[in-house]
């Protein structure tokens, strides 16, 4: 099970594009801005160059660019510093994205996770739950799945990955503003340099908190006057809820429910605009376990989601859905804390089962994208993110050539898209 964690610990330091437009994500790790007009490619598809000339201008560009009173202190830190390699192979690398849901969801949520996650539920202090109104089970939800429980943080040096990111350019100003939070928290005192290690790129602590959100909300739970999400489980778990509650976590509601479409339903109304319960509910949605949302779940604008398509379990989101995603903007990562959340506390699993499908392939992925925005579509940049934008694109897509516009990219299809090329 160890590799088991070590992989999703990977995918929860993704970098994702933002999937839906929304107010900007309070994330709590690496959200890269979207590609630049002129950027095509990913990371992996361009050479990789350790030239040490060449990081050494990127850093006096940064030091000139950032560092301001405190230039000759970050000099200091940075000097030395050579790029690491592993970082840019990492980078973009995301199961979220490139797995079918069902293999991530339930790898993610695996039994396993559930019972550890329902162990350690009294963990977390009440005065948490009741500050900020996140649930326990939530919370050691995302504990599990970012560092399994504290036992997979990550060892590299936080300042050499971000200063790779930023130096490889593909993300440089999030990254530069990264780096200059991480010098900070070590110039202040808040962290020794040794100590400041986290993911390849750059999720520090038991929740994987990136610098600026460490800064930002940051929480002393155990009130020793610092944040220690490394060590203190008490600090990790405050923070991450601090987190969650500044991006909107509505108390007392479900993240949403696993629902069943009727036959006929218009899969064009997936991923589309919110309808409160009762708009669902006239057109035969039901909830799979039965019963119905609570009365204030009943009147939120909910979103129906097909992680993979009309042949997979369907999906009432709720708005604590997308908060989650603020944490992580991938739907299968929220669906899976929802889900390990669930199990956590007792409530039946799912009710639908997953396609046995085959993962896409990263020029797959980009061959897709590729495909539908020459034939018109605005994939809403080509990253190779099977994000919003794409699904999007490909329904369209779908309703225009007679197919159930249900928005999932399988390998056949992307094969069929990149055919007609």
């Amino acid at each position: 099970m160890r590799l088991d964690y070590r992989l999703v610990l990977i995918a929860c330091v993704s970098a994702c594009a933002p999937m839906l437009p929304e107010a900007p994500p309070v994330v709590a790790r690496a959200e890269p801005a979207p590609p630049r007009p002129a950027e095509a490619t990913s990371a992996q598809e361009r050479p990789y160059s350790t030239d040490a000339a060449g990081f050494e201008g990127w850093k006096q560009g940064f030091l000139n660019r950032k560092g301001g009173a405190r230039r000759e202190a970050y000099a200091r830190q940075l000097d030395g510093l050579s790029p690491d390699p592993d970082v840019i192979r990492l980078d973009g690398n995301q199961p979220e994205f490139s797995r079918p849901a069902g293999a991530y969801i339930s790898n993610a949520a695996s039994a396993t996770r559930i019972a550890q996650a329902r162990q350690r539920l009294d963990v977390v202090p009440a005065s948490v739950v009741q500050r900020f109104g996140v649930p326990a089970e939530i919370l050691v939800s995302i504990w599990g799945n970012e560092s399994s429980f504290g036992a997979v943080q990550g060892d590299k040096d936080v300042i050499r990955s971000l200063a790779t990111l930023a130096y490889e350019g593909r993300r440089r100003d999030w990254a530069e503003g990264q780096l200059k939070d991480a010098l900070d928290i070590v110039i202040d005192g808040r962290r020794d340099r040794s100590g400041l290690l986290g993911s390849w790129a750059g999720a520090m602590g038991q929740t994987q908190f990136m610098p600026d959100n460490y800064l930002r909300l940051g929480v002393d739970q155990n009130g020793d006057g610092r944040v220690d999400i490394w060590g203190s489980d008490a600090d990790a778990l405050a923070s991450a809820a601090n987190l969650l509650a500044q991006a909107g976590w509505k108390r007392d509601q479900r993240w949403g429910y696993e629902i069943v479409l009727p036959q006929g339903f218009d899969y064009a109304l997936a991923e589309a605009e919110g309808r409160p319960w009762s708009f669902w509910a006239q057109r035969g949605v039901s909830l799979a376990q039965g019963g119905a949302p609570t009365t204030a779940e009943a009147a939120e604008a909910g979103i129906i989601l097909l992680p993979q398509g009309a042949r997979g379990p369907a999906f009432l989101a709720l708005p604590n859905h997308y908060v989650i995603r603020r944490y992580n903007n991938a739907v299968t990562y929220a669906l899976a804390i929802g889900l390990t959340a669930d199990g956590a506390i007792g409530r039946p699993g799912l009710v639908g089962t997953w396609p046995n499908d085959g993962p896409l392939s990263r020029e797959q992925r980009f061959g897709a994208q590729t495909a539908l925005a020459r034939a018109g579509y605005d994939v809403g940049g080509i990253d190779g993110v099977i994000g919003s934008g794409t699904r999007r694109a490909l329904r369209a897509w779908q309703l225009a050539n007679g197919r159930t516009p249900d928005g999932y990219l399988t390998a056949a299809l992307a094969d069929e898209l990149m055919r007609g090329m």
